[in-house]
């Protein structure tokens, strides 16, 4: 395969869903999270980095007031494989009596997505609520299941629109997934 930062590496990439497709999912999920979140002010939680980019696309087409802040857990730290959920950045507005959404990129076996919750639970949050662009499907259970998401994808590596692959290609204008060996 062709070196990940030399232009060739993306004609290689296969195109799970386009720049077109995901802004659409995007705004399906806006939706539905206007419809449930209209009579709420929640916190908001982008997981840096790959809800970055999710959040810049979701953020202005929610229609309910909320406050924005962002948190940074990780469980990769540049790697392929998930470890143990390191905090690298904690939320600093207050979560006692809150409703907290949480805008990440990929749900895949929810052991961030676990830690996220009951580190907002343990702060006084009245309700935590996930919303990411992708869930993976696979056949590990979930530990924590995601409440929304807009696309789905089989159990592979993707890419792009946030999540990277060791450490480049976020800004990729659509998902990709490594080829099939």
């Amino acid at each position: 395969m062709t070196a990940i930062n030399t232009p060739g590496f993306m004609d290689q990439a296969e195109c799970l869903y386009d720049h077109q497709t995901v802004c659409a999912s995007i705004e399906v999920l806006a939706a539905s999270l206007n419809h449930d979140f209209a009579d709420k002010q929640p916190v908001v939680l982008v997981v840096m980095t790959g809800g970055a980019i999710v959040a810049g696309h979701l953020l202005p087409q929610l229609s309910f007031p909320l406050e924005l802040d962002y948190i940074h857990a990780t469980r990769y730290q540049g790697k392929m494989t998930g470890e143990k959920v390191r905090w690298l950045v904690q939320p600093q507005i207050s979560l006692i009596g809150r409703d907290v959404l949480i805008i990440d990129d990929i749900h895949d076996v929810g052991l961030t997505l676990g830690e996220i919750n009951s580190y907002c639970m343990e702060r006084g949050a009245t309700s935590v609520t996930s919303a990411v662009l992708l869930l993976k499907n696979h056949p590990r259970k979930a530990s924590v299941p995601c409440d929304y998401h807009a696309l789905e994808v089989d159990d592979r590596f993707v890419f792009g629109f946030g999540m990277d692959y060791k450490g480049l290609w976020r800004n990729a204008p659509g998902i990709f997934a490594l080829p099939k060996a």
